[in-house]
């Protein structure tokens, strides 16, 4: 059967770098003009086969890129000393490859093999030059020989982000473990006695509903203060639970706005430590939502994150240098909008207040103001 797999020249991977490197390719075909006949033919089968290994080697993997590399170095010698020693320069082809060994002994051994397939022919081919020739080809020696340290560093840098990035994604993990841990302690600790103090004294009321109606009423009394006090626990440690500063969503809006191509940038006081934990949350929410505008609609390239702090007021503002609002879009947004909305009415538990201004192609501006002194609401009211 066959495979439905879509042929590629290059991995996808790659994108055009690959191509690029080919057209290097058009000066040694160049120079076969200078051949004729079964010399000419053996030149172009040799310039294919050297085209189909740089081709390969884009695939190849352990002890297949090393046959293909040698073969890719062999032709380069064979095509400088029996045709043109300006061949040599295909030696940049092989220069890419030899850095791509991530252990220092491979590294060492391709590194010993390549100077001697670019020297060789250049050092046999120099008796008949003159020095300006010489002096023509050293910078062009010296960029081939340093090209493989280049790329390998390149390389380990490549798998030092990669590394980051995944002790980041473990780090991430252990942390929501722990946390949830943490969640299951608090909960084992706060309702674990409250929960068995009240099935005591349901218990105790039960016996006392016929012998003792009084201290039943007073003891079922003692339960609703108690459930009561239960619930004010759970709540607030719901409440922990879903609070995020704005210092930890900033970091998670430059992620996502990393990810978008747009270029963040903050201003201003980011840590907010004496700004209460309910106001770092609302703000935090407002901040997720403006940055996932930004991304689905704005087509920025550029956001703005500034926060200033005062006396009586947090004031946090996000702004792009998107394709805007009109003003009847900005309004329809400002009235209809779900995230506006939802925007409004968190800001409204805490007497906060937001605007939002736009020019059509020249972005558009989130303001939020929250007081720093929150009035306190009766605990009647949060039950």
């Amino acid at each position: 059967m066959l495979s439905g797999r879509k042929f590629r020249l290059f991995p996808q991977k790659y994108g055009f770098f690959p191509f690029v490197w080919i057209f290097y390719l058009l000066l040694p075909a160049f120079n076969l003009q200078e051949e004729r006949g079964l010399k000419l033919i053996i030149g172009a089968a040799l310039l294919l086969l050297f085209a189909v290994t740089y081709r390969q080697l884009y695939w190849a993997g352990d002890k297949a890129f090393n046959y293909w590399l040698g073969l890719q170095m062999l032709l380069i010698v064979v095509l400088s000393l029996c045709y043109n020693p300006l061949n040599f320069f295909m030696g940049f082809f092989s220069s890419n490859f030899v850095g791509w060994y991530a252990g220092k002994r491979e590294f060492k051994i391709a590194y010993a093999v390549f100077c001697g397939v670019i020297l060789v022919p250049l050092v046999i081919a120099a008796w008949g030059m003159n020095l300006y020739d010489l002096l023509f080809f050293f910078p062009f020696l010296i960029i081939m020989l340093v090209s493989p340290f280049g790329i390998k560093s390149l390389g380990r840098r490549k798998i030092l982000e990669k590394q980051l990035d995944q002790a980041n994604e473990v780090i991430e993990e252990l942390v929501k473990r722990e946390e949830r841990m943490r969640i299951a302690r608090d909960l084992h600790d706060t309702m674990g006695h409250t929960l068995s103090l009240i099935t005591l004294k349901s218990q105790l009321v039960e016996r006392l509903v016929a012998k003792d109606p009084e201290r039943a009423q007073a003891e079922a009394r003692e339960i609703q203060r108690t459930s009561r006090a239960a619930l004010r626990q759970v709540r607030e440690l719901v409440s922990e639970m879903r609070a995020v500063t704005v210092a930890e969503e900033l970091a998670e809006a430059g992620k996502m706005l990393r990810a978008a191509e747009i270029v963040l940038e903050v201003q201003g006081e980011v840590s907010l430590e004496d700004v209460p934990d309910l106001t770092q949350n609302i703000l935090s929410l407002c901040i997720k939502e403006a940055v996932t505008n930004i991304v689905k609609h704005s087509q920025a390239t550029r956001c703005r994150i500034g926060i200033a702090l005062t006396e009586g007021a947090v004031r946090i503002t996000v702004e792009d240098n998107g394709i805007g609002l009109t003003p009847d879009e900005a309004g329809r947004e400002r009235r209809d909008g779900n995230g506006m909305k939802g925007m409004a009415e968190r800001l409204s538990l805490v007497d906060g207040s937001m605007t939002l201004s736009s020019n059509p192609g020249g972005g558009t501006a989130l303001s939020v103001v929250i007081p720093r002194i929150i009035k306190e609401h009766k605990e009647g009211e949060l039950a």
